[in-house]
């Protein structure tokens, strides 16, 4: 009687034989676990990255030649027969048809190239030094669905450091008060700064050992090769004066910050140098294991000792020479931004003898920037070395609108035609807002055969959850009348320094390449669309804070003008249309929780065991997105409730209360004296790191309706 179920019990246990099988079958169930059960994955034999989607009966059937093509093919299913994305915030619901429906006919799709990489060591502190794993869990199950397999992963390095200084005499408190504080964490690793907001608290290097574990764990099984840190010859002071012979630097400057602050580095020819080195990579592998790729980068925005092309040699060779002397199959991944950032020093001569000292194929460049400037074309391809096309996109989680569509399709490529880069990749130094020009990034790595104009149709598709034309011709609008130049360091009006004319500093620049009255209309015309979509509500709720952010410029105009003409009645009533637009803005931005500075704060006080932490992580929490330090002040602007009401629209009343008192009293308006007071109230706020309440619940669609109808008019008037 029991033989007769012997076949259906081996086909059950055979289902998902392999472990990238059931690596994407996990993966399908956490993301639509509705439909998981009909779908059967199969790894295939294919020597290079390919996927196929077809329908068998009332089944869906996904092959893949390994976990990360599978998952490709999975989006690619969700994105074209479903109309459903999935966003890489845990806090999106992935939207699908209560029907399962089924493709009309079968698709296979091959990879033009091997590798795609994603993220920057800034991500690491603009977007994820608060996330927990189910923050990690979620963006890698979106990395996998499109496409990464070769993500930045530099959590709990820390923990790994905290080893290997005591092993060369650093007490532990020393080495705490040598690391930054978790939101700074970025520049430290790269050899920027020292100490801000330390010492570092031994709650965030524990929890941070089991949190890059699960990362790891979870990114080999869909078929990635993380990229660990290795040993760039950032150290600590007091090396210098436990080894007094080293050839250890001082690092001459970096954004303003004091001397404090400031790094150190030893040089790879060091007899030292190759000891720490070891030290790190055989700890880090005991706790993390290794893919034998590293990322790690000697002169991120700070010079070199010398800037003669043998000197440079010598260091690229040493330096790379260390970590094979540990990992003989190790190979080095090399960011390229600081070829593009000092072009001065960087000279063809430099960065030819740098890359041809390390053996071919064993570094890799990341083109970091390339809807600014490809590198690849102007250092003839890298001088030989592999490339990565990569496309940065975002400095500083800036929520502002940007990228040149139309102009990065082209460049994608010419690199992949004319300059042979051996992958692609996202870096983007926040999440900000532009989800979407990075799917498309991305999936310019696979042989769609889908023109920009259609992907543009299906993207509008997606974010309505249904084909429609108002959706369609408003997607279509922006990626020809806004998405049309490159990220700088951008905001509204409202995030920058109050000031009369213009904008102050270099950090919030509120120039857009777009006409005010377009957004407007794309607005409507995303509201017009209807749809109760998840996407669909970001959209409006998104474009109608980038409308209203951009009318604030004009009613300051407004404000300023009545200033110079001394009409102190017209005055009034801009200023107080100025205040009631920036609480508007904040109403709105509150009904998505990616716009929340509650939840930043909230997220950084759970790492907190004790009273004083959670005071700790709200203040780290609040210095990065304001103040930042050195000069780099706003430079993580965002349109965020909670940071409009508690920190952006106060100082701009200060500046409207005291141009309306200068008026008032007759008396000129001074712009340095009014610093002075900002400088007192930001320092005054981050110190004393407040908690912010939870945003009014509100229906983003319909807010986002409301003040349409309220603000657009005028807008447009304007």
């Amino acid at each position: 009687m029991m033989n007769r179920w012997i076949p259906l019990l081996l086909l059950v246990a055979t289902a998902c034989s392999t472990p990238s099988e059931k690596a994407a079958d996990g993966l399908a169930r956490r993301i639509v676990p509705a439909y998981a059960s009909r779908i059967d994955f199969v790894q295939t034999a294919d020597t290079t990255d390919a996927f196929e989607v077809s329908a068998k009966g009332k089944r869906l059937i996904i092959k893949g030649n390994n976990a990360n093509s599978m998952a490709v093919g999975l989006n690619w299913y969700l994105n074209n027969v479903c109309l459903s994305t999935v966003s890489w915030h845990a806090d999106d619901p992935v939207d699908v048809p209560e029907v399962m429906p089924l493709p009309d006919s079968a698709v296979r799709i091959e990879a033009l190239v091997p590798r795609r990489f994603f993220l920057n060591y800034c991500t690491f502190g603009y977007t994820m030094p608060w996330w927990k794993w189910r923050d990690w869990e979620r963006l890698i199950d979106w990395m996998a669905l499109n496409g990464v397999n070769e993500p930045l992963a530099i959590t709990g390095q820390e923990a790994v450091w905290l080893k290997v200084w005591k092993q060369f005499g650093l007490t532990e408190e020393e080495i705490r008060a040598y690391f930054t504080g978790p939101a700074h964490l970025p520049w430290h690793r790269m050899c920027n700064i020292d100490g801000v907001d330390g010492p570092l608290p031994k709650s965030w290097t524990d929890s941070q050992v089991s949190l890059q574990q699960q990362i790891l764990a979870r990114e080999r099984s869909l078929g990635m090769r993380p990229v660990l840190p290795a040993f760039a010859g950032h150290v600590p002071a007091r090396l210098k004066e436990l080894y007094p012979g080293a050839a250890i630097t001082d690092i001459s400057g970096w954004a303003g910050f004091p001397p404090e602050n400031l790094p150190h580095f030893l040089a790879p020819s060091d007899s030292l140098y190759p000891l720490i080195q070891k030290a790190f990579i055989e700890e880090q592998t005991r706790l993390f294991g290794t893919d034998h790729i590293y990322g790690f980068d000697l002169f991120n925005e700070v010079d070199a000792p010398s800037w003669d092309p043998e000197t440079l040699a010598g260091i690229a060779r040493g330096a790379y020479g260390s970590v094979a002397a540990v990992d003989p199959q190790a190979e080095w991944l090399q960011m390229g931004w600081m070829f593009h950032y000092d072009r001065k020093h960087w000279t063809p001569e430099n960065v030819k003898a740098y890359l041809q000292a390390v053996p071919a194929g064993k570094v890799t460049l990341l083109d970091y920037y390339t809807e600014h400037t490809p590198v690849w074309t102007r250092t003839e391809k890298f001088y030989g070395q592999p490339f990565l096309f990569c496309y940065l996109g975002n400095f500083g989680g800036n929520t502002m609108l940007a990228g040149p569509f139309r102009e990065e399709s082209r460049r994608i490529g010419a690199a992949l035609s004319e300059g042979g880069a051996a992958g692609i990749g996202c870096t983007l130094e926040g999440f900000g807002l532009n989800m979407p020009l990075y799917e498309y990034v991305l999936g310019r790595a696979w042989d769609t055969g889908v023109s920009d104009d259609v992907w543009v149709e299906r993207l509008a598709d997606r974010r309505a959850g249904a084909v429609s034309t108002p959706a369609r011709k408003a997607w279509s609008s922006l990626m020809d009348s806004v998405y049309v130049h490159g990220s700088i360091s951008q905001g509204p009006l409202l995030c920058g320094r109050p000031c009369l004319e213009g904008w102050k500093g270099w950090t919030v620049i509120p120039k857009t390449w777009w006409e005010h009255n377009t957004l407007v209309r794309i607005w409507e015309s995303v509201l017009e669309a209807g749809s109760a979509s998840t996407l669909h509500r970001y959209d409006a709720v998104m474009l109608g804070c980038q409308v209203l952010g951009g009318y604030y410029s004009v009613l300051r105009d407004s404000f300023s003008q009545a200033y110079y003409e001394g009409d102190l009645e017209s005055a009034r009533a801009a200023g107080a249309r100025m205040k009631e637009l920036a609480a508007d803005i904040d109403r709105l931005a509150g009904c998505e929780p990616s716009f929340r500075m509650d939840k930043w704060l909230s997220d950084a006080a759970a790492f907190a065991t004790t009273p004083e932490e959670e005071s700790y992580y709200r203040h780290n929490a609040w210095h990065l997105v304001t103040t930042w330090g050195g000069s780099l002040r706003d430079y993580a602007s965002r349109l965020w409730s909670g940071l409009i009401s508690a920190y952006y629209a106060p100082r701009w009343e200060l500046f409207i209360d005291e141009v309306l008192a200068c008026m008032a009293e007759g008396r000129p308006f001074d712009q340095d004296a009014l610093d002075e007071r900002i400088d007192a109230f930001e320092t005054d706020l981050v110190d004393a790191a407040p908690a912010l309440p939870s945003p009014d619940a509100a229906d983003g669609l319909e807010l986002a309706r409301k003040l349409c109808r309220k603000w657009a008019p005028l807008s447009s008037a304007d």
